[in-house]
């Protein structure tokens, strides 16, 4: 009975270790001490794809609001400041079947973006960024509108990580 005890105190004393250890999580550490809040003012659009920029400014914003690092401010009062312009979006075929027809279709998006730290005036860090979503072609304009925005999350996911880790 004794070494049943002293083995659940072990097995015990093992998994409470690995449950602190395992904490949650969080880019917030990397980010400077003065940087508390963000601005994302709309994209400039330089395709003829309608409402995009209306698009990804939402994405980013919402993505900035669930990770909680960075509180959305307004432009003049911002730490941060994240400006971006949408450069491209075209799609190419993805894959194709036996008979050389096209099964899939993938849009891609090309943003150029810039992250500033306003309180110390340089920027954080300057990129151009692709990503891309597919679609079944055979789906219609609702399935493109899909890939689009399969695209949109990538790009405000990689924006978030880029802004908040440090790296």
């Amino acid at each position: 009975m004794r070494f049943v005890r002293c083995k659940f105190a072990r097995l015990f004393a093992v998994s409470l270790l690995l449950l602190l250890s395992c904490g949650v999580y969080s880019f917030k550490g990397s980010l400077a001490p003065h940087l508390k809040t963000v601005a994302v003012p709309l994209f400039e659009n330089r395709t003829a794809e309608f409402g995009i920029a209306e698009e990804l400014t939402d994405a980013l914003i919402d993505e900035f609001t669930r990770d909680n690092s960075l509180k959305i401010a307004d432009r003049s009062s911002a730490d941060v400041l994240i400006e971006g312009v949408i450069v491209r979006v075209n799609d190419r075929a993805g894959a194709f079947d036996q008979r050389e027809r096209v099964q899939d279709l993938k849009v891609y998006i090309t943003v150029k973006i810039k992250c500033v730290d306003q309180v110390k005036r340089q920027v954080m860090w300057e990129e151009r960024i692709t990503q891309w979503g597919s679609y079944d072609p055979a789906g219609g304009p609702d399935a493109r509108l899909d890939g689009i925005a399969e695209a949109i999350d990538k790009i405000s996911q990689e924006v978030l990580n880029k802004t908040v880790s440090g790296w």
